[in-house]
């Protein structure tokens, strides 16, 4: 199969943390080798900044904020977007700026 858009709903949440990123790894691949869009959904925020190019933010259905991944992370408009960083586990470190998988710390 060749599809134009791929929708992944929460295909990594409950697992194991290396098996994550073996999951994004090979999305990842698979995105630049068939060239498909990708709609990734996660309530994990970290797993968003490896694997997302642009992020929308929701909260009770409506779209609170949307943008570069980068971007977002490193300077969130709203105020709920601010409140989700916040509350990440770990926030201390960098999120992934590297959409290939590789840690940048």
């Amino acid at each position: 199969m060749e599809p134009d858009l791929l929708i992944a709903d929460e295909s990594v949440s409950g697992l194991d943390v290396s098996v994550q990123a073996q999951i994004l790894d090979l999305l990842a691949r698979m995105q630049e080798r068939l060239r498909f869009g990708l709609l990734f959904i996660t309530h994990d925020l970290r797993v968003a900044s490896r694997i997302c190019d642009r992020i929308t933010v929701m909260r009770g259905g409506r779209i609170v904020e949307e943008g570069p991944s980068d971007e977002l992370f490193a300077n969130p408009r709203e105020a709920y977007t601010r409140k989700l960083l916040a509350a990440v586990p770990g926030r201390d470190r960098r999120f992934h700026s590297d959409r290939t998988g590789n840690d940048p710390s």
